[in-house]
């Protein structure tokens, strides 16, 4: 197509003409000087139907064209869904359920009082991380999809594109915190009580905050242009273009901190294997058959400390079947992480399900006898584990 549109200008006389030239969907033919060309709209784009009894435009300067073609007028045909909408919607479906999911968790953990204890407390500020980053992604979405025009709406937009990333951010520094407190419980158990809860949440909160700032700053003073003028369908689509959610080069500076906690973790991770496989095989103890259980919660750590994302860093970018099926199990993935997270460390957790059973039957035997509230045992409520063996075996 583009050699065909560029072998018109062939023998043209160069004085008072824009050159023939393809932006990557059309073919502008050679067009007198200040003179707006106007050529039915293209009918397919990436698998997508587009109205083409609407019209494109693109303007010829003094001898040159215009950076971008106007196809404002190009919207998409209602007859068929892309694979955009597709993942859009998968998206919204697995935030949507973690979000409902994640919430009803952090109740549990806040209302029971007899769950308080450091490591209940660094599930809840993990799963809150996943909650805010839900909840900025559907805002961000619905932003997107019902402002007319984006020019008044890109400050709220910036806004949403930030705490977007920062919420995102933090789940990865939730992650390292919850592979340093068990590497600080398993590994360096002296060491272990040292750490108070405000380092984990400086660690947890605190950190992406700076990163972010960085970016940020850094944001502020870069242009963002299209690469490639077929980019001109995005801007066409300006009403729905949020100029911050364009990729660049210093989206590294937020992107780098995040592959280093999954590498921290990964760390964390091969350590505390490797003792309690040590473990395991010095003695066969009580003790040690905790451990044996540890090494099986490990592998539900994995979601937990986000080695799960190392799958999904990169792919591929074509039009293929396998792209999009690439990008179907990616957003598959990340949406319902939250919820995988929620269900093991909560609703799964022998300690919270022992808790909830307790507070049920005492419910029960109060309505029954028609008494007050009866005192009874209650789990350990100081704001650290009563061993190292006891902590882990409530890891799950």
């Amino acid at each position: 197509m583009a050699e065909k549109c560029l072998a018109q200008n062939e023998g043209l006389a160069e004085e008072e003409f824009c050159p023939a030239y393809y932006d990557g969907l059309l073919c502008w033919d050679a067009t007198p000087w200040n003179t707006l060309a106007v050529q039915r709209c293209f009918s397919e784009f990436h698998g997508v139907q587009y109205d083409d009894t609407q019209n494109a435009s693109r303007m010829c300067l003094d001898g040159v064209w215009h950076n971008y073609s106007n196809y404002a007028n190009c919207t998409e045909r209602m007859t068929n869904v892309s694979p955009t909408d597709v993942t859009s919607l998968i998206y919204l479906a697995g935030y949507s359920l973690s979000l409902a999911v994640l919430s009803l968790a952090v109740f549990v953990f806040l209302y029971f009082k007899d769950l308080r204890c450091l490591r209940n407390t660094i599930h809840t500020n993990l799963m809150s991380t996943y909650i805010l980053s839900a909840c900025s992604w559907i805002l961000n979405l619905a932003l997107q999809n019902w402002s007319d025009e984006a020019q008044q709406d890109q400050t709220s937009c910036t806004i949403l594109v930030i705490c977007m990333h920062y919420f995102y951010l933090t789940n990865f520094f939730g992650m390292l915190v919850e592979g340093l407190y068990l590497y600080m419980l398993v590994v360096e158990t002296f060491t272990a009580e040292n750490i108070k809860l405000k380092v984990y949440t400086t660690i947890g909160w605190g950190a992406p905050a700076v990163f972010l700032t960085i970016w940020v700053i850094c944001r502020c003073f870069v242009n963002i242009v299209p690469s490639n003028p077929a980019d001109g369908l995005a801007l066409a689509g300006e009403a729905k273009m949020c100029i911050w959610m364009s990729e660049h080069q210093v989206d590294w500076i937020h992107k780098a901190p995040a592959l280093a906690g999954l590498a921290l973790n990964l760390f964390f991770l091969i350590r505390i294997m490797w003792v309690l496989i040590t473990k395991l095989r010095s003695a066969n103890t009580l003790e040690t058959e905790q451990y044996r259980k540890a090494t099986k919660a490990l592998l539900v750590l994995i979601p937990l400390l986000g080695i799960t994302n190392l799958l999904v860093l990169c792919g591929p970018n074509d039009d293929s079947w396998f792209a999009h099926a690439f990008d179907y199990t990616r957003a598959l993935m990340l949406s319902t992480q939250g919820f995988l997270v929620a269900l093991f460390y909560c609703f799964m957790n022998t300690e919270v399900r022992h808790a909830i059973r307790y507070h049920v039957e005492r419910w029960k035997t109060g309505r029954t006898i028609g008494g007050g509230r009866r005192r009874g045992a209650s789990y350990s409520k100081d704001w650290s584990p009563r061993s190292r063996t006891e902590s882990i075996r409530l890891t799950v």
